[in-house]
């Protein structure tokens, strides 16, 4: 066979991620693209364990949904959505497009996608092949870090403080060729990290020396946090921006707008029409009337979480054990032994969320959902992790 011909065909495959390449060791195949998630690293909870692990919203701050979709669906009897009608609700796009405007990001067309991951899904899809690199946040939220490899994908770590991704991580990976980078703007899952000012600038002028990397940012945390918003979005040439309405008004209200620049937006709208062709009208009906209705009272929600929030790292941090927590309803805690504090927590009787779930090079630690934590628990969680992770008590053996 014609060398040329050979070579062709290893380049097909490295090119459709079905191989790999090392230099002098040769190419091998890649594994199969994960199908499971980080989801069997959850812990088990027994009766009688209080469930801290699952990441849910307090549903008391929930809105009432029955009168919204009522309303939508009356609107639809009189008017039915039916094959080949707009795809975007006109009055929800407004709005969404409103509070882009006001948070500063770039203006670009609107798109409804299902949910956050979704939208990361397809610009993703839109313009990367198997086998391309993507920058991640690390720790950060454990479907993304399934999702990447699940498409054919390589992931590389990206470091993460309280002030979102640090910059010189960013750098790091794009120099080495990674080509495309995803941000989660706030309440970083599972950190509580906050992109601010001064982080968002170094992120910009990192980005600004590799224009042609697609940025995708994540703000699944609109409605829910008091920190604002620091886009980084229009540097580069392709972008796209994700909000999500799942944390504010329910996990099953799976819905988010997307915006991003216009070939962006166009492939992921062409692609959308050829699977499920659009989100439901009547689901998006009935998010204009939330959002009209102030349904959620953004100032209020983020209080209550804050103040659980930094209820239990003040008393963790009085005990002199670190947490992090900036924004939302997470609090991660750094351990030297994992596996160990999430046992001895649960035979505590306290369910946390391990953090294998959602690292790939960062040093361990537990997550920590404080959304439905009442005052009186904080002291005896506090207790209970300050004891956890430390190091296991001697046994004696006489």
């Amino acid at each position: 066979m014609n060398p040329n011909t050979v070579a062709a065909a290893y380049r097909t495959l490295r090119e459709r991620g079905v191989i790999e390449t090392a230099g002098r060791r040769g190419s091998r195949v890649r594994p199969a693209p994960a199908t499971t998630g980080r989801e069997h690293f959850r812990v088990d909870v027994p009766e009688g364990v209080r469930d801290v692990a699952q990441g849910n919203p307090d549903p008391a701050l929930l809105p009432p949904l029955a009168g919204v979709f009522a309303a939508a669906a009356a609107e639809g009897d009189r008017a039915p959505v039916l094959y080949g009608d707009t795809a975007v609700e006109p009055e929800l796009a407004r709005i969404a497009r409103a509070g882009f405007d006001a948070d500063g990001v770039p203006e670009g067309p609107v798109a409804v996608v299902s949910g956050a991951l979704d939208g990361v899904e397809r610009v993703l899809a839109a313009h990367l092949k198997p086998g391309d690199t993507v920058a991640v946040e690390d720790p950060g939220w454990g479907r993304t870090l399934d999702l990447v490899p699940a498409l054919g994908l390589r992931t590389v770590p990206v470091g993460v403080d309280d002030e979102g991704p640090r910059a010189e991580d960013v750098r790091r990976a794009l120099e080495a060729g990674a080509r495309a980078l995803i941000v989660t703007d706030r309440a970083q899952n599972p950190t509580g990290a906050a992109v601010s000012a001064p982080r968002a600038r170094a992120l910009r002028a990192v980005l600004r020396e590799h224009p042609e990397v697609l940025l995708i940012e994540d703000d699944h945390g609109h409605g829910i946090v008091d920190v604002p918003l620091h886009p980084l979005a229009g540097v580069t040439r392709h972008w796209a921006f994700v909000r999500s309405a799942a944390k504010a008004y329910g996990p099953d209200l799976r819905l988010a707008l997307l915006t991003g620049d216009a070939l962006t937006v166009d492939r992921v709208r062409g692609r959308h029409r050829l699977g499920p062709g659009w989100v439901s009208r009547l689901m998006q009906r009935a998010l204009v009337r939330l959002w009209g209705d102030g349904a959620v009272d953004t100032a209020e929600v983020a209080a209550s979480y804050g103040r659980r929030r930094d209820a239990l790292i003040g008393a963790l941090e009085r005990r002199g054990v670190a947490a992090h927590g900036r924004s939302g309803m997470n609090v991660w805690v750094p351990v030297p032994d994992e596996t160990g504090a999430v046992a001895r927590l649960l035979h505590a009787g306290w369910a946390v969320a391990p953090g294998a779930r959602f690292r790939l090079a960062a040093p361990p630690g537990i997550r920590v959902t404080v959304s439905t934590l009442a005052g009186s628990e904080i002291e005896a969680l506090a207790d209970a992790i300050t004891s956890a992770v430390g190091p296991a008590p001697a046994r004696s053996y006489d």
